[in-house]
Formats: structure tokens, sequence, C-alpha cells
């Protein structure tokens, strides 16, 4: 969720004030060029790579599913990324009418502004995403303006963030909304679900009430759910930079209320801000322009888990390169990059990690007009394909087996991440820049790689994600970056929207321990090589 009414000139979090980062537009010098030698040990048996990458994921409000293209949207992503849960704020939203007046008593004053619980809008929400196979991950938030206790709102929707002014009321009607999903789906598919108290109680733009009516909401929330039924889930504290994680669990182990998985999240420019947040790296990697704060807070909320033997879920529900809600790079090959260096770093230390967002239909900080403008969505409006979705779409194409290996690279923006399954290795090199330029920066990497006897050559594909392969901006700037592509424009950019492949044409050198290939490579950006195995 992008920090709105946080923005102006600056970026003010909390009481930090901070200039935004210094990215660089249009700059033609070129990144230096890099060598990379890998010896994978496919003699070892490798460990099991979880997908965590794949199956969460966020979108903007629970509105937007109102709409068709978002439905189809979403219907991509269960296909292509593997979707199954997908997160949003919003469901108690005023204009979701979830408590309003009954239009049978218009003509009676004395009870015309009498409000009622009314299900309709989030039966067709959820309808529409169990129609697709996805299950929804229900933020209990915003306050409906008659049970708030206070004024301020977030959002265009204005979005009321204060606490309930009676939580017995707040309670009563959380339950009513649960047991009425129970009631239209049944527990055994409502348990699938997953529920969190708020979204970034952390963030006062967010939440009025601090850390202790957070936590006096959580218990409640939690309360309502495992009086239901112990098998609903009920996660917390989805703050903004991974922070109060140590506290919310001290709470709920003093309070009888753990949560059943723990929500994190962070994007990499949140170092701007001295967050008091979970950290496990050197101290350098705090620093505002680094690329490893994001894995850094990941490894430390791991590691504050591991230590207090917590044993349920824990997901990074909201993360990327930027939370700023106008940011080029992010539609760039180097978003790509640092999506798959960040995952291949610390994917194993979570159990869920959904990038912010799916989907460029938003309207936090305004209702974007050009058909790329630096906002968060992998998709576009127009439902096209961004870098960082192919980004994704290549990680799902892993296998289930990773692979050590050996390289004498010191350079950890350039790596590799290698997978088997039974009849394919898969070799995914990134390179990020650390520049974060946006323009022509590309430079080139020479990857020299190691693959068993048994590797089918001949049968290899490649598939490259740069600043013109699998790029639908480039394509987009080739037919003159219009703002409003025409529908014989948008058919056209479709039409080459598809992750592409081509064959592999690498000259290969038998080495002691099978073949030796080398690839080169653009960077900043990603490239997956696909090898069948002959037996």
């Amino acid at each position: 969720m992008n920090r709105r009414n946080l923005i102006k000139n600056s970026l003010i979090i909390g009481t930090a004030l901070v200039a935004a980062p210094n990215f660089v537009f249009g700059n033609n010098s070129k990144l230096d060029s890099y060598s990379l030698k890998i010896s994978p040990m496919w003699d070892v048996k490798g460990k099991l790579l979880r997908h965590s990458w794949a199956g969460m994921g966020n979108i903007d409000q629970m509105r937007w599913i109102l709409r068709r293209d978002m439905q189809e949207q979403l219907a991509l992503c269960h296909k292509e990324i593997g979707l199954r849960h997908v997160r949003s704020v919003g469901i108690f939203d005023d204009e979701m009418w979830v408590l309003d007046n009954n239009p049978a008593n218009f003509l009676n004053k004395s009870l015309r502004e009498v409000k009622r619980t009314n299900w309709r809008v989030p039966d067709y929400i959820f309808d529409s995403l169990l129609n697709i196979g996805i299950n929804p991950i229900i933020t209990t938030c915003f306050t409906p303006k008659s049970m708030a206790s206070g004024r301020k709102t977030c959002f265009d929707t204005k979005s009321n963030v204060t606490p309930p002014k009676n939580m017995q009321e707040w309670s009563s009607f959380v339950n009513c909304f649960v047991r009425h999903n129970i009631d239209r789906y049944g527990i055994d598919n409502v348990k699938n679900w997953y529920f969190e108290a708020w979204n970034e109680p952390n963030l006062d733009g967010f939440w009025t009430g601090g850390k202790k009516a957070y936590l006096e909401l959580y218990k409640y929330a939690f309360d309502v759910l495992k009086s239901i039924d112990p098998s609903l889930k009920i996660g917390g504290p989805s703050t903004a930079r991974a922070e109060w994680i140590e506290d919310f669990m001290e709470f709920g182990t003093k309070n009888s209320c753990l949560p059943d998985y723990i929500i994190g999240h962070c994007y990499n420019n949140d170092s701007a801000s001295a967050p008091l947040t979970p950290f496990d790296g050197p101290q350098g990697d705090k620093e505002n322009k680094s690329p490893n704060f994001t894995s850094g807070v990941v490894r430390g909320v791991r590691k504050l888990l591991d230590q207090a033997s917590f044993k349920g879920e824990f997901h990074m529900n909201e993360w990327g390169l930027s939370w700023h809600p106008f940011a080029p790079v992010r539609e760039t090959a180097n978003e790509a990059a640092f999506i798959v260096k960040t995952l291949n770093e610390v994917s194993q230390n979570a159990d869920y990690f959904a990038y912010w967002c799916l989907s460029d239909i938003y309207n936090q900080v305004g209702y974007g007009r050009e058909a790329f403008h630096g906002n968060y969505g992998m998709l576009s409006m127009d439902g096209l394909r961004k870098p960082s979705y192919f980004a994704h779409q290549l990680m799902c194409m892993l296998g289930s087996e990773q692979i050590p290996f050996k390289t004498s690279n010191n350079n950890d923006q350039t790596s590799v991440l290698i997978s088997r399954n039974e009849s394919t290795i898969q070799v995914l090199a990134y390179s990020f820049d650390i520049q974060y330029k946006v323009g022509d920066t590309s430079g080139k990497c020479a990857m020299e790689i190691e693959l068993p006897i048994n590797s089918n050559l001949r049968l290899a594909r490649i598939y490259r994600l740069d600043s013109k392969e699998n790029n639908i901006i480039n394509s987009w700037h080739e037919m003159g970056s219009p703002d409003y592509p025409n529908r014989m424009q948008i058919d056209k950019l479709l039409g080459v929207n598809t992750l592409q492949s081509e064959p592999l044409i690498a000259a290969s050198t038998k080495s002691a321990n099978g073949l030796t290939i080398t690839v080169t490579f653009e960077t900043p950006g990603v490239v997956l090589i696909e090898i069948p195995t002959t037996i």
C-alpha cells in the first residue's frame, strides 16, 4: 500500500523527512561489462526450492474487483503466475454499502438513517474471485463512517482510518460478516482464506489509534474468528517496514492470541526513514541507495521468528523496490532484476512474497492517464505485461530443486539461481544496476557455465528480459508512446506481449564435468535458460 498523504515535494515517513531517491533519467552512459563464471554442483542433491513468489498477490482496493478488466487480469495471473490468494483493503469502505440505509425506510423519517448490514457487494467480489480459483485475503478495514470515532480519512474514497468508537459494536459487525461468508461459501472454503485486522497501522495516514489501539482491534478480530471456528486464519501486524513484530508477538503470547501467520511489508527505499525494523545484515545495507535493504529486513524477521520458536507462516505480503507512487524505474528491466535478485537471496525465508502490486488499475494519488506512467502494477491498465510480470513468470518456470554452485564472481548484483526438475535444468541469471538509472544504460554480462554431459543443447531455449526483449515499454515507445493507445495499437501491443524465447545458440566445449557454454546477456536484465537433459 503506497504511503498516500505522506507525499509532497519531499517524503515524510513517521517523523523522518527524506529526499526522493536520485533516479537518473535518459542517461546514455553504459554499465560496466561483467564476466560471470558458474560451476554448478550437479552431483550434489540440492535443496527444496519453494516457489514463495507464486500464490499470493495484491491489488489496490476491493472495489476494483467490481470491474470486468480487473477480473480478467486476475484470471491471467491465476493462469500464468499461479495466483491463488489476492489481498486488498477497503472491504468495509462506505462505498461498499456494508453498513447502509434500508430503502424501505426512506419515507419514514424516524427510520430513514437507521443502518443495517448489507453484504451484497462483498458477495459479488468473493463470488468473482472464487469463480476464477482465487481465495481472498481480507483486511477488516476501513471503519464505516457511522461506527468511526473520528473523521480522518485516506484515499479519494475517504476511507476512515480512526478506531471504532464502540469495540463491542465493531466485534458484532465483524462477527456478522464472517458468519455470513461461512453460511454462503462453507467453512471448508473460508478456512482457506486469510484475515488481517488492519493495513499498516504504524503509519498515521492509515491508522490514528497507534499501537495500543491496533493491538486491541487485533484481539477483538482474533477472538471473533476463533470463536466461530479455530481453523480460521488471522495474522498481523501488517506494518510498513515490518515494524512492531516483536511487540506484536509478545502481546499475542500474553493475551492468548498468537497469530496464525506474521505479516511484514517492506520497500527497499524504506531504509531512508530510519525504520525500527528487524534487520540482519551489515550496517551499509541500511543506507538508502543499498539494493540489499529488503533482503536484510526479511532475514531479520526470519531470525526473530526462529528465536521465538514461531511455528506459523510468514508473509511478506507487500514489497518492492520503491514505495513512491511515481517511479519510472519500476517499469524497466532493472526492476525485474531487483525482483529476481531479492527472491534469489531470501525467498526461502518466508512462505509468501506478494509484490506490490498486480495492476495499474489504481488511484491512490491520482488516476493514471498515460498507458505507462511509472505506477506500481505488473500489468498496465490495458492488461499489458511489464518486465516485473515477466520476472515472476520466469521465476515460476523454475524447478523444485535448487542446485548449489561455485563462482569467482564477487559482485552480488550479478548472479544466478539454478534449479532442475526430472527432465530439465533451469539457469536464471540476473544483473541489477545499483544506480537505478532509467534510459539507455545497457551493458553486457558474459556468463560461462558448466553443464552436465547429458544436456541437450539442441532443444535448449533462452528467455531474455532486457531493454528491448520481452519489454512492452520499448514496444510502446516504438509506436510513439501514445497516452491513449487506440484499439488497433492495443491489439498490436497485446500481440507482442507474451513471454518469448528463442533457441539457445552457444558454442560448447567439453570440460572435466560435462559441457561449458558462454552466454552473453544485457545488463541490467534477466535471462532464463532451459536445457532438457537426456538419460
